[in-house]
């Protein structure tokens, strides 16, 4: 009886072993095909540019989400030439630019991609968004996306008249006539004033220089008093222009994206799709630094892509 029971005890065991080595095989087998199926086909790079463009960023707060700064951006994007598994790379835009320094920064990281760009304007893409996507091989918008505004502001806020009011009174002492151009306690000189215009104006010439560089052959010169005065437009007006070269929408991107980088596709769900997160590091407590940072920032004197 007790040998009988021996044997039932084994057999019950053998079967229990089977049944695990079978499940741990048949895991191991999807396991092994989903890596194949990864590791053996390429990618469209996704990277989204969704926020304001600037060189410091903001930290994620518990009143808002932070955003990367250019050269965090700018990183990213050249890590994309080391990626074996990276055929193309597709740039979602709903950004209305920022300041031209940041704007170059992520310009040239761009530039300096080896991969196949698509860039797609989803809902924005102005000023120095659409500086950056001029570096794309090709442009697709959104009938109704704005974009264009091609140009530069510089703004110098004046606030000595509410001084007077209040009864404050600044006294700059500088080592030079211009040291304290753009201070808000005082009205600017004419001089002061040419100053200022002069550096938006050769900075206005290298952003139309880039657009009639990168967008050689496609842009409607007839048209370029209007391109270049400020304006915004449309996806469907910017094609008539030649900004972009398709009006379409995301699905019509990844297709877009997925051909330039030599990828078979019928669908946009036949592209596998590698999304590339660019944030800082967030930071749960709205600190007085993050405060005084963000306050100070609206009333520095800045130079931007508008």
């Amino acid at each position: 009886m007790a040998n009988s029971s021996g044997k039932q005890r084994f057999v019950i065991g053998i079967t229990v072993f089977l049944i695990i080595v079978g499940v741990l095989l048949l895991i191991g087998f999807f396991v092994v095909n989903q890596l194949t199926s990864v590791l053996g086909s390429k990618c469209v790079a996704e990277i989204d540019i969704d926020y304001p463009i600037t060189v410091e960023g903001t930290p994620e707060t518990v009143f808002a989400s932070g955003y990367p700064s250019s050269e965090e951006v700018a990183t990213k994007i050249r890590e994309l030439n080391d990626r074996d598994d990276v055929a193309s790379v597709l740039v979602v835009y709903n950004s209305g630019g920022g300041s031209t320094v940041a704007s170059k920064e992520i310009y040239d990281a761009m530039k300096d991609l080896k991969k196949p760009k698509v860039a797609y304007f989803r809902e924005t893409a102005a000023s120095g968004a659409y500086y950056i996507a001029t570096a794309s091989d090709y442009i697709i918008s959104e009938p109704y996306a704005l974009t264009g505004n091609i140009g530069v502001i510089g703004t110098v806020v004046s606030m000595d008249g509410l001084f007077d009011k209040i009864g404050i009174n600044a006294t700059s002492f500088t080592s030079g006539e211009h040291k304290d151009i753009g201070s808000p306690f005082r009205e600017m000189t004419t001089e002061e004033k040419q100053i200022m215009q002069n550096i938006v104006n050769e900075i206005f010439q290298d952003f139309k220089r880039v657009v009639l560089e990168n967008r050689k052959g496609k842009i409607n010169l007839a048209r370029s008093e209007e391109i270049f005065d400020g304006r915004i437009f449309t996806g469907k007006q910017a094609k008539e222009v030649g900004l972009v070269d398709e009006i379409g929408n995301k699905r019509t991107a990844i297709l877009k994206a997925a051909e330039y980088g030599g990828i078979k596709a019928k669908k946009p769900e036949d592209v596998r799709i590698c999304k590339i997160e660019i944030r800082q590091q967030s930071n749960p407590l709205f600190g007085m630094q993050t405060f005084i940072q963000k306050f100070s920032s609206e009333f520095n004197t800045g130079v931007y892509f508008k």
